[in-house]
């Protein structure tokens, strides 16, 4: 004997998860427009409704920002791996990681400290002092990096992109080859953060520019290690 689905049930269950996805649409326009410490009255002008609706599909900031991190961490993950897989060699999709990577975070770093920082004791995300459109420049010192689900699939779904085109080229152990790329991973982000808060100070450098040094120390590095002859690099007495 089969069970009925009830239709209503189905159409009010699609209509909450394209209503959501709107309210997530309209969450990172408002985060990319006012900065990361936006607020729900903000979010919930944005997306022409009041705050009381927004929390009946969300319980609160937290779980919305949640929800935003989801979408753009998704989104960055597909970017990079279509990047990488378009790459002619190991070390053209290294670079072309390192670049779709400082691109997305320059055109909207707003969006980028909402779901990836959080300030301690609260759900309200914080930027750093000299971050674009930062509202909280006095809570920077209370910075921790977020230890939610969304970012940290993202972290280790890129170190195993990461980690591919390192193994082919110097032909290392996977347990190898996965450790390197943690630390690239690791040190791409931090310069790429470095860069967001010194672009137009006079002591920084293009995206470009950052692209190709940080490509080049992370390449030439090991690989000079493992394959002395396919490194550039000298070395002196």
């Amino acid at each position: 004997m089969s069970v009925g689905v009830d239709g209503r049930s189905t159409r009010w269950a699609d209509h909450r998860t394209a209503r959501r996805a709107e309210l997530v649409r309209a969450a990172r326009k408002a985060v990319h427009r006012l900065g990361p410490t936006v607020s729900m009255d903000e979010i919930a002008a944005e997306a022409g409704t009041s705050k009381s609706i927004v929390y009946r599909y969300f319980d609160d900031k937290a779980g919305l920002r949640l929800a935003v991190a989801e979408a753009v961490v998704a989104q960055m993950h597909d970017t990079l791996q279509e990047a990488a897989h378009g790459a002619a060699t190991p070390e053209g999709a290294l670079r072309a990681m390192v670049r779709v990577y400082l691109e997305m975070i320059e055109h909207s770093p707003n969006v980028y400290w909402f779901v990836t920082r959080t300030s301690i004791g609260g759900n309200d995300p914080v930027a750093p002092a000299d971050a674009p459109g930062g509202r909280d420049a006095q809570a920077a010192a209370s910075l921790v990096g977020s230890s939610d689900a969304p970012l940290g699939a993202y972290l280790d779904s890129v170190i195993e992109l990461v980690a591919e085109p390192f193994a082919q080229a110097a032909g290392v152990t996977p347990e190898d080859a996965a450790a390197w790329a943690a630390g690239a991973v690791g040190f791409v982000r931090g310069s790429g953060e470095w860069w967001l808060g010194h672009r137009g100070t006079g002591h920084s450098v293009t995206r470009e520019q950052l692209t190709e040094r940080v490509s080049l120390w992370l390449w030439t590095g090991p690989v000079g290690v493992l394959h002395p002859d396919e490194s550039a690099t000298t070395t002196t007495a």
